[in-house]
């Protein structure tokens, strides 16, 4: 059986940039268009939510809401909640069933596979806003990095040829692919998939 990847790495990584985030830049930009920290955070709580209970196959609510649209308002106890949520998401994507089957997370229905390869990216490429957003050094977990520019780039190969996406590995998942150079370090040909700019600086 192919080794299944471990949420936790990232999770703990994104874990330990909320202790430096500091109230006067929650409403500082972010390498997400139209999301300033605050948004970004309240868009983590909701994603970690619906993926623990994606890895369950908990549908309901929390699975069926799509993330298009301004999220939430950012609870008060979000330095507690969030990494609450983050430890569950990844303990729950721990069980082998949870790859299994088919569930439900932001409102589409996709394999378990897929799932838990989306939660995983989400939770990268958010740390990694989070961090630029913040001014904080942010290194990726490398077996999950290396997972996820495999998962991504049969999606950005079909998009830019114009080709129908993948079925595990949907084609625009966080924007239009960035170029960026082959040899470049593999975070940031990760980030390039993922349509983020790995150059992209908090403005001062």
């Amino acid at each position: 059986m192919t080794e299944l990847p471990d949420l936790e790495p990232t999770a703990r990584r994104v874990t330990r940039l909320l202790d430096n985030i500091t109230d006067d830049q929650l409403s500082a930009p972010t390498p997400c268009a139209d999301y300033a920290v605050r948004d970004l955070l309240s868009h983590l709580i909701g994603l970690t939510i619906a993926f623990r209970d994606a890895a369950s196959k908990t549908l309901g609510p929390t699975t069926a809401t799509s993330p298009d649209g301004p999220p939430p308002e950012l609870p008060a106890d979000w330095r507690t909640q969030l990494p609450r949520h983050l430890e569950e998401v990844a303990a729950a994507w721990r069980s082998p069933a949870a790859w299994e089957g088919m569930t439900q997370a932001g409102g589409v229905t996709l394999p378990g596979e897929a799932a838990g390869r989306v939660a995983l990216n989400e939770i990268m490429l958010h740390g990694w806003d989070l961090a630029r957003a913040t001014r904080q050094e942010y290194e990726g977990d490398e077996p999950s990095v290396r997972e996820l520019i495999a998962f991504l780039t049969p999606a950005a190969s079909a998009e830019s040829a114009g080709e129908a996406e993948e079925p595990d590995a949907p084609a625009d998942l966080f924007g239009p692919p960035v170029d960026v150079p082959a040899d470049a370090p593999p975070l940031d040909r990760l980030l390039g998939l993922a349509g983020r700019n790995p150059h992209w600086q908090a403005p001062r």
